[in-house]
């Protein structure tokens, strides 16, 4: 017989999948899950579908099979308790008479984080907290920098041979990784509401930058363009295909003043950040970016914005695919370029790593160890 904790867990993690279904969607909202509970049976699930859409627990309610008087409802993240988009949460939990209310994780909305918990218990409504929270705060881990930080959640995606190349001494990348690695990181982009690369990867690869998953419903992610002296051609895709998709460039006062008159043009908005050790600055980018409401980046650059990514502090993920090749040359490039650091004691220091395997290809997943 299972008891009370083996239950929580067993219908919060059902929760959880079903708030997955929302990843790409509900940016820059959280990704919400929840599921009603009677009589040792599930009558009602949902899940927050769309940005500006019912909540997860309003479409449980209103998907459920019978009346939710009485019953339990597990919900990934603390019902809301203010009127937003959508009424609050917890109104609408009080009104049905649901009875216990089940909590993966609080709000960490500074300015709301606990209220909607207090609310619940004032009215009279049995609360229980914590319930896979790790778990929960992974797969919130975009939502829960922007909305206390307001900056974007970024990733830095790099694949590369086993000997650390990301192409060969002439220039071909195609493919380093495998198919099920690059279907992945497609996942990835559609998971994030920007995509970064500098002009150099434009200029060289021509790439559209778009979600391609076959048989799925996708969300294109903006595309953002990191060019300081804004030398992408007229011709590139990312300004001239995929109009539903918005195209940022990120430019300095070095770019030439006519071609960034031909570039607005297309559509494409241009950000002008000051200069940063003769560069586009990336730590002004970002909360430039925040403020439109772009909560993460899936940064796709080549090793040149890469190391400035880093070492500008705006990486908080690191994901690299490994692929069982090796192709040589000194001259072939690593995911990493730049300056580089002259002594090890200065390394950028990476922590919890978790390792997935894509076939043959090997995947790294961790996070970059911020300074105190």
């Amino acid at each position: 017989m299972m008891n009370d904790n083996s239950i929580n867990i067993k219908y919060m993690q059902q929760a959880i999948e079903l708030s997955k279904k929302g990843i790409g969607f509900v940016n820059p909202n959280p990704v919400v899950g929840a599921v009603i509970v009677k009589d040792n049976k599930i009558i009602g699930q949902g899940y927050h579908e769309f940005f500006g859409g019912p909540h997860a627990e309003i479409n449980a309610i209103n998907n459920s099979t019978e009346n939710v008087k009485n019953a339990t409802i597990y919900v990934t993240l603390e019902p809301c308790s203010y009127y937003g988009k959508t009424p609050p949460c917890v109104d609408a939990i009080i009104k049905n008479g649901i009875s216990k209310v089940v909590i993966g994780m609080q709000d960490p909305n500074p300015l709301v984080a606990g209220k909607g918990i207090e609310k619940l218990k004032n009215n009279k409504i049995e609360v229980e907290t914590g319930i896979l929270e790790n778990e929960i705060k992974i797969l919130n881990e975009i939502f829960i920098k922007y909305i206390t930080k307001k900056l974007p959640f970024c990733i830095l995606k790099t694949a590369m041979t086993f000997d650390g190349k990301i192409a060969t001494v002439s220039g071909d990348s195609k493919w380093i990784s495998n198919e099920k690695s690059r279907k992945y990181v497609h996942e990835l982009r559609q998971k994030c509401s920007g995509i970064m690369v500098g002009v150099n990867t434009v200029i060289n690869d021509n790439p559209s930058l778009t979600v391609r998953i076959k048989g799925e419903k996708t969300n294109n992610p903006v595309r953002i363009i990191v060019d300081t002296h804004c030398r992408i051609p007229l011709n590139a895709k990312v300004l001239n295909s995929c109009l539903d998709t918005k195209t940022i460039i990120a430019t300095t006062e070095q770019a030439n003043i006519d071609t960034l008159k031909s570039i607005t043009k297309t559509g494409t908005e241009i950000i002008k950040t000051p200069l940063k050790n003769g560069k586009v600055d990336l730590k002004y980018l970002m909360k430039i970016l925040g403020e439109k409401g772009i909560d993460s980046i899936l940064i796709e650059g080549g090793s040149t914005l890469n190391y400035s990514a880093i070492n500008d502090g705006i990486v908080d993920k690191v994901i690299s695919f490994i692929s069982p090749k090796i192709i040589g040359g000194e001259s072939a490039k690593t995911p990493v370029g730049g300056e580089g650091k002259k002594f090890l004691k200065d390394a950028f220091i990476l922590k919890n790593l978790r390792i997935k395997y894509f076939d043959d290809d090997i995947m790294i997943e961790a996070y970059i160890k911020k300074a105190k």
